[in-house]
This record gives structure tokens, sequence and C-alpha cells, in this order.
């Protein structure tokens, strides 16, 4: 039966506040939980941490005090909801690890919503970021092996390759190149609508991430890496946040945000193989409905619309962690040259592209050539998980 969560009824926002102990959950067993576990926990910090700043940026820019003290209480349980997701990665594991552990996220997770986003424009936008995110999660399992002598396998455990994606040195870009049209929030399926949130807030979350933990390292080497792959992330954020349609009203914008966090809730509930973790997910899903009533009140009334005008009639089929390799293989054959000018896609390096090439890179070699060569120095190979055969295009091919 298609569950739809305009007609269920969660838990009442004044039973949502937990205690501390409820809060202090025990973390995965690293070494021993599903990989696409720790996957989902990751993916969904990124929809909570979206959720609890826009919220903020609503408040920010509505006079109605009534508003920001409603907005101010569903906020508290969703930044309570973050701290319980987030808290469940385990502390043993190092920075490096949880990185490869978010490249598999960007990967995989953008990988599903390619093969299943239904409108081409918005397609090829996602497939276009991933084969970024693939070269980034190869960067980063070379640098893996070269600082913490482990291999990234323990990670992804067979379920992700590791291999070139399209090379980092040719992810910057002019910024206006960045920019994509976006959707026509009347006419885009709604299913576009929540793959769009989703993907956006993931990217952002990587940002953030790369952003504040890049200078945690002594390497010179692990710090130019994070560097230049966090600024590439912010590229990308600007690259999926400009698929949303801008007319999208606040409330609209709100009722999308509240919808989302109830479609992967239920996703990852109906997925999850471990029974702690699932328990969450449901618990979740029952105050993350309630949240979804409230802001298609706050829509209702503020924006004189029902909700339903906007939102899908119920949940699509559930967004589902899997193995993508084959469709990974198929755009690394077809997709490696492409770059961006305007808000399409060439093959032809164009003028503007390289401007900044020469700019950013100045003459010399990117950190994510220099971690390559370093690597080779040390082990006199590269690192590469590549499970089905050798790398589609034999110019990347091993030597």
């Amino acid at each position: 039966m298609a569950f739809n969560p305009l007609e269920q009824r969660g838990i009442p926002l004044d039973r949502q506040l937990r205690s501390w102990r409820e809060l202090n959950v025990a973390p995965i067993d690293p070494d021993h939980c599903d990989p696409y576990t720790r996957c989902r926990i990751i993916a969904m910090n990124g929809i909570e941490v979206e959720a609890i700043m826009f919220s903020h940026q609503l408040a920010r820019h509505t006079f109605d005090p009534e508003v920001k003290r409603q907005l101010a209480t569903t906020r508290y349980i969703e930044a309570q909801q973050q701290k319980v997701v987030n808290w469940l990665l385990p502390g043993v594991s190092s920075v490096l690890e949880t990185t490869i552990a978010y490249e598999q996220v960007a990967v995989d997770l953008t990988a599903w919503v390619a093969r299943m986003e239904p409108d081409p424009y918005l397609k090829q936008a996602y497939q276009f970021g991933v084969l970024e995110d693939f070269d980034h999660l190869y960067r980063y399992a070379n640098l893996y092996e070269m600082i913490e002598h482990r291999k990234a396998e323990s990670i992804v455990d067979g379920l992700t390759e590791v291999m070139p994606g399209r090379p980092t040195r040719f992810h910057h870009r002019d910024p206006v190149d960045n920019v994509r049209d976006p959707y026509d929030k009347a006419a885009t399926n709604p299913l576009s609508k929540l793959h769009a949130l989703t993907i956006m807030s993931a990217e952002q979350q990587t940002m953030n991430f790369y952003m504040n933990t890049g200078p945690t390292y002594m390497e010179p080497i692990a710090r130019q890496l994070y560097q230049e792959i966090g600024l590439i992330e912010e590229e990308h954020v600007t690259h999926y946040e400009s698929l949303v349609d801008p007319g999208e009203t606040w409330w609209e914008q709100l009722v999308n945000h509240e919808y989302n966090e109830c479609y992967l809730y239920y996703s990852f509930m109906e997925q999850e193989s471990d029974p702690r973790v699932k328990a969450i997910w449901e618990l979740h899903l029952n105050m993350e409905l309630e949240h979804l009533h409230i802001a298609c009140d706050l829509m209702r009334r503020h924006d004189g619309r029902e909700p339903q005008e906007v939102l899908a009639p119920e949940l699509p089929n559930v967004l589902t962690f899997e193995p993508n390799k084959q469709y990974l293989r198929e755009l690394l054959d077809t997709q490696m040259d492409l770059t961006t000018l305007g808000a399409g896609y060439v093959r032809e390096a164009h003028e503007r592209f390289e401007a900044m090439q020469e700019q950013i890179h100045g003459g010399e070699k990117p950190p994510s050539d220099r971690v390559m060569a370093q690597h080779d120095e040390m082990f006199g190979r590269e690192y590469r998980v590549q499970s089905e055969g050798e790398h589609p295009d034999p110019s990347q091919r091993e030597k």
C-alpha cells in the first residue's frame, strides 16, 4: 500500500522533546556495520542540517513573531534529531575514513538519483556531478593509503569501485558556468523536487565538512587536497541549488523540506539492516510526520494554498543505497570529457574554462595530481578497486 504522509499523524510535537539519556545513542561499529548503514547516517545528517539552516533563514525573513516561535519549536526538535543521527558515527573513525564514506554517499546517492530522475536536463546534471565525486573518492583513497597505510576497500566493502572519474584538475570552472537552469515548479514532477533538494543537501554537507576538517591534518598534501576538493564542493552546491525554482515561496520550500524528510526517513527505515538504527529512522519518521502537518498549516495560513497543490499525493519508490557499478561505468565511457558552458554542457575546452584553469593552477600540478605522484613514489602503483574489470576509458587505465 502506498504511503501518503499527508494522511498520517505522527507524534504530537509536545511529546517529541528527548532527554540527554535518550539522545546519547551508541555509535555504530565501523568494523562490522553495513557500509550503507553508514551512508544512510551521513546522508540523513545532511538532510537534517539543511532543514535546520533553512528554518533559520525563514525565521530571519519573517516579521511574524508567532511564526518565529513555531519555527523555533520545531527546529529545536530537528536539532535533536540531527545530533542523534550524526552521533551514530563512531569516534574511532578518522576524519579521512569518514571522508571516504562521505564520497561513497555522494557516488551511490547521486548515481541512484540520476537513474531514477524523470527530467532529462536534471538527469544530466546528476550524471555530470557524479563523475566528479567518483574521482574525489579515488583521490582520497590514495591519500588514505599514504598517510594511514590502510585500504579504502575496508570502508566501501566492494559496493563501490575506486578508480579515476573525470580528473579533479578539470573540475575547476568559471563560476558562471556552474549555474544551471531551474526546473519549473508548476510543471516538474514532484519527485524531481525531492531529488534536487536531497542532492543539494548532501553536497552542502560535504562542502561544510571539508571546510571545517581540512586544516585539522598536519600533512601538507592532505591539507592541500581538502582545500582543492572543498572548492569543488562549493561549485557542486552552486550546480545543484540552481536547479531549484527560485519562484517557490518560503512556504512551498518549507513543506518540500518536511515532505522530503518524511520520504527519506521512510526510505531508510524500509531498507535498514541494523535493528537499532532502523528504530531511530522509524521514530524520526513519526516526528517528521507532525512537522509536515505543522508546515502544511503554515502554508495554508500564509500562502492561502493547499499543500496538495505542490506535493506528491504519495511517497515515490523508496530511495535506495545500492551498488551502481555498471551505470557508473557507462557514464565513465561516455561523459568523461564533458565540461559546462553557461547552463549547458560541451566537450571542448572553451575560453572561460581555459582561463580559469590557467589562473587557479598557475602552470603547476594541483594537489589532486600531486597526491597520485606521491602515492606512486611510495608504493610504485595507484590504489584502485576495480571489481568489474579494467577502466572503461583506455586513457585512464593503469600504466
